[in-house]
């Protein structure tokens, strides 16, 4: 009987064959399928960088957005507040992230990255850059640029509770 792999599980063979016709029809399921792929590929293109999906996630947004609070990056990433601070931990180990008191509130860390830390963050950028170039090579321009419109507004009504 042969056998193929899925993305996200490699050495985990999958019976060929398996009629999936009647999930295929949703975007949801073709979406979560789509991205399957597009985070393994993303997670051995950071591997070598020392970086996660999460930890170059919040390494872009710090470097974007110096001074944020702990608060705002875990809003922004939508993560627990307790599962952030292991992720700036590791960013500041690393010495690629500062976390500073705000002087006026000193409850409040404000986060900044290093010198390491914003030349780290642009070779991860490029990095993803040519990812997502590799796997979305022969899509036009217009779009991949709907389908990151239709993921935003997806988004946005999630975010509002639209049903």
């Amino acid at each position: 009987m042969p056998v193929r792999l899925t993305p996200n599980a490699p050495d985990t063979p999958l019976v060929s064959g398996v009629d999936d016709a009647a999930l295929r029809q949703f975007l949801g399921y073709n979406m979560k399928r789509a991205f399957n792929v597009v985070q393994a590929d993303l997670t051995q293109t950071l591997k070598p960088l020392g970086l996660r999906m999460l930890t170059y996630t919040a390494l872009v947004l710090i470097v974007e957005n110096p001074g944020l609070s702990q608060s705002q990056l875990a809003a922004a990433m939508d993560v627990e507040r307790p599962n952030l601070v292991e992720i700036i931990d590791e960013l500041e180990q690393r010495a690629l992230v500062l976390r500073r008191r705000v002087p006026a509130d000193r409850r409040i860390y404000a986060l900044t990255a290093t010198p390491e830390g914003i030349q780290l963050c642009q070779k991860a950028l490029a990095a993803d850059k040519a990812h997502e170039a590799r796997l979305f090579e022969g899509i036009p321009p217009q779009t991949i640029e709907t389908l990151i419109e239709a993921m935003q507004t997806v988004r946005t009504r999630g975010a509002l509770g639209a049903k």
